[in-house]
């Protein structure tokens, strides 16, 4: 069994009540937007971190990180990018990569709107943890936790904190 922290969108922000959240996983997820390298530094000194480069992360954080993180963990396959869109809206580039790769659980960021659907159409879960920065508009911060053990997601609960 692995628990999963799944962060989004820090824009570089980095505080107490997430790393004692991280500190309580066995690994963090970010789906973009991480914001400078110096947090990535102190996400690895806590748990192995799994990440993709969103659109606001410079050429350092691309050159670490890809796009697309596509990945098995526990029976369960994954596939974690920034943009992405949301069932029924996902992006062209999307769409076109699940003709080929057909995740159990698809993630993204970039809305800063956490939304946690099952897609029927693609028979998988989407997870968008919001933000758990407190750069833009959003006026919750969220992150996800849950549990994946022999093809299983179990105990998944949204952290919510005030900006």
């Amino acid at each position: 069994m692995k628990k999963i922290l799944l962060i989004s969108d820090t824009h570089g922000f980095l505080d107490e009540k997430i790393i004692n959240h991280c500190k309580n996983s066995d690994e963090i997820w970010h789906a973009g937007d991480i914001g400078n390298y110096s947090l990535v530094e102190s996400l690895k000194k806590i748990k192995p971190l799994r990440a993709v480069y969103g659109n606001i992360d410079d050429q350092i954080l691309r050159d670490e990180f890809n796009i697309d993180c596509k990945f098995s963990v526990e029976q369960i396959k994954v596939w974690m990018t920034h943009i992405g869109g949301y069932p029924g809206k996902y992006n062209k580039r999307i769409l076109n990569g699940l003709k080929g790769y057909k995740p159990d659980l698809f993630i993204c960021g970039h809305s800063h709107i956490l939304k946690i659907i099952h897609d029927k159409k693609h028979n998988f879960l989407h997870i968008n943890p919001g933000a758990i920065g407190k750069h833009g508009f959003h006026q919750k911060r969220t992150m996800v936790r849950f549990n994946i053990d022999k093809g299983d997601l179990n105990n998944l609960e949204v952290i919510e904190f005030d900006r």
